[in-house]
């Protein structure tokens, strides 16, 4: 059995890991200043960004959810992962060899289940895209020809063949060591009489790979007339795959979807491959599912969806009836996004595939270009259905269209919307149709609740936490006096744990000039219930100190606390004076006043230095 893994190989995958790589090849991170990264939270459901990394102490912390650590608990969180596995598939990444403490190095069969899978994918990935090239694959090489796919494409988008045999890739796999249950866990075979037979046979293959880049699952097109299957075939849900969480051509799309603000949002597999050869590199699908809200989580991730309306998404579909309705029901989550939706539907019913076929690559393009409000296209569709010649039908068709207008949350939105649906209707009467919208909105919303008051925030916290943070990012700036304090100068509950944790480190004369091997100290010894969050927390949260005065601020932070303390010492000086008698306990009444008089003009002094930050 092999042993743990070596601290040094840890430390190392640590190193040649960088933490803004690895995260930002899940969700797009933009520059939050002070060296902090900041993006939307893939823990959480948000709507605006609360997940900060910080690439030098190499930590993240959502300050939404309250996730947080480095590297490595990232990549355990993410992948839903052990530690272990997480360690093997960075360092796989990285490209390190991983040596274990009771022996060599672990073989293939003793990685984690994950890991196990996703390399039975990769290989049969490999194994299918071979095959195309074979003589029995005549049909898919012509099915790619017809829409415009040449072998290039094909081994771009990695499309492969399943030889149409009962056990081709199932005995492939097991002869380079994965195990039947293995093949059936993953999807890639289903259990028959004799042993596991392949789940896809005779059929066109497209590899399903998750933003990372790793083969999680396949979609298989049927090219035979003796297949009884339906016409396209997924893997199942399985330990990798989960299709309501997939989308396909999201590892080729996901940079130029946070470089351009836009995702498109097609209907299959040589949809995407057109939209991509067509210039169109933000194109993706889902796969063998309606598009839902677990899509949208990931599409906003890279989108950095946020207030500022800059991104669009556009959903591209069929332009008969069901297409039309495929549209309708994407409205229904249009608001789960903030960015603006559009959608785009070709006039003649053409599909991006068929129309790059006919048509050519700039006509796709323009498909794109002409994209339409979802709002807009949902509330036409909708008044389209009534006959608005007559009074009786312009005002059925306002009654069916105000369930729209009234649920867009903007207000400026809403009202332009409302005016350009009396201008469709031909009321010209505008103040009506608000009228009526108002009314249809206010009984969708019933009362309106109050928000709740943000409880205020006590200042003396505040420069608690402050100097907590400036204790763990930038200890060299408080040096030996931080440690003099009282440790009764910190009050809230989370600050005194994060004091403790930073004493039981030898203070911050152990810290040096800070940096990840400070972190690692502080992680080390914490030790009580929540404390690695607290040192996770505080390494990330960003310094209110303008650029360039940290040094100016973290002295009055260390003043404001330290007044702290000479209040105390003034009470308990005044509490003393109060019960003696000036008269007859002159000489011990007059050093206690001369006391006081020391400690208020200290207290003067730290008061000047804390209001110069």
């Amino acid at each position: 059995m092999a042993g743990r893994i070596r601290d040094v190989d840890i430390a190392l995958v640590r190193e040649r890991s960088p933490i803004a790589d690895v995260i930002g090849e899940h969700i797009q991170l933009r520059n939050a200043g002070g060296g902090n990264l900041k993006g939307l939270c893939p823990f959480h459901d948000e709507k605006s960004p609360s997940f900060n990394v910080t690439p030098e102490r190499g930590m993240f912390f959502c300050f939404g959810c309250s996730e947080g650590g480095d590297v490595i608990t990232f990549v355990e969180k993410i992948e839903h992962l052990s530690f272990s596995e997480a360690v093997e598939r960075l360092a796989q990444r990285a490209g390190i060899q991983l040596h274990f403490e009771q022996g060599g190095y672990v073989p293939r069969r003793d990685h984690g289940e994950r890991a196990r899978l996703v390399e039975a994918h990769r290989a049969a990935a490999e194994f299918y895209a071979d095959k195309l090239l074979g003589p029995d694959a005549a049909p898919g090489r012509r099915f790619l020809s017809e829409r415009g796919f040449e072998r290039a494409d094909a081994e771009t988008f990695g499309v492969g063949y399943a030889p149409n045999e009962w056990e081709a890739l199932a005995r492939h796999l097991m002869g380079r060591g994965f195990t039947a249950d293995e093949l059936v866990k993953g999807g890639l075979a289903k259990q028959g009489r004799r042993g596991p037979i392949d789940r896809f046979r005779g059929r066109l293959i497209w590899p399903i790979r998750d933003a990372t880049g790793d083969v999680i699952g396949f979609g298989a097109r049927k090219l035979l007339d003796s297949d009884d299957g339906p016409k396209y075939l997924n893997t199942p849900d399985s330990p990798l795959y989960k299709k309501s969480q997939v989308l396909y051509g999201i590892d080729l799309a996901k940079r130029e979807i946070s470089k351009r603000a836009q995702a498109v949002i097609v209907e299959g597999y040589t949809d995407v491959m057109a939209c991509h050869l067509a210039g169109v590199p933000t194109a993706v699908a889902t796969c063998g599912t309606s598009f839902g809200e677990e899509h949208i989580k990931i599409l906003r991730r890279f989108l950095l969806d946020q207030a500022e309306f800059r991104g669009e998404v556009v959903f591209t579909f069929d332009g008969d009836a069901a297409g039309q309705k495929a549209a309708l029901r994407a409205f229904a989550d249009e608001q789960k996004f903030v960015t603006q939706t559009y959608v785009a539907i070709q006039a003649d019913g053409l599909d991006p595939c068929d129309l790059r076929v006919k048509q050519g690559d700039a006509a796709v393009r323009d498909l794109i270009a002409s994209r339409e409000p979802l709002f807009q296209f949902a509330i036409r569709s909708t008044i389209a259905r009534y006959d608005l010649r007559s009074n009786e039908g312009k005002i059925a068709a306002l009654d069916a269209a105000a369930p729209i207008v009234a649920a867009i949350k903007d207000t400026g939105l809403r009202k332009r919307y409302a005016i350009d649906l009396d201008r469709w209707l031909g009321f010209m009467d505008e103040r009506f149709v608000i009228q009526r919208i108002s009314e249809v909105g206010q009984a969708q919303q019933g009362r309106p609740q109050r928000a709740p008051r943000a409880a205020p925030v006590d200042p003396h916290v505040r420069v608690e936490a402050e100097l907590l943070k400036l204790a763990v990012q930038r200890p060299a700036l408080l040096g030996p006096r931080f440690d003099a304090l009282d440790p009764q100068a910190f009050t809230a509950p989370d600050h005194v744990i994060l004091h403790r944790v930073i004493t039981g480190a030898g203070g911050l004369t152990a810290a040096g000039h800070g940096g990840r091997e400070w972190v690692d100290l502080l992680l080390e010894h914490a030790h009580e219930e929540g404390a690695r969050g607290l040192v996770t927390r505080f390494a990330v949260e960003a310094i209110q100190a303008e650029s360039g005065a940290e040094e100016r601020y973290a002295a009055a932070m260390l003043a404001a606390l330290e007044a702290v303390a000479v209040d105390r010492a003034i009470a308990q000086v005044k509490s003393r004076m109060q019960r003696l008698n000036p008269v007859e306990e002159q000489q011990d009444y007059n050093k206690l006043f001369g006391e006081l008089v020391a400690l208020e003009q200290q207290r003067r002094v730290l008061r000047d230095r804390a209001a110069g930050s």
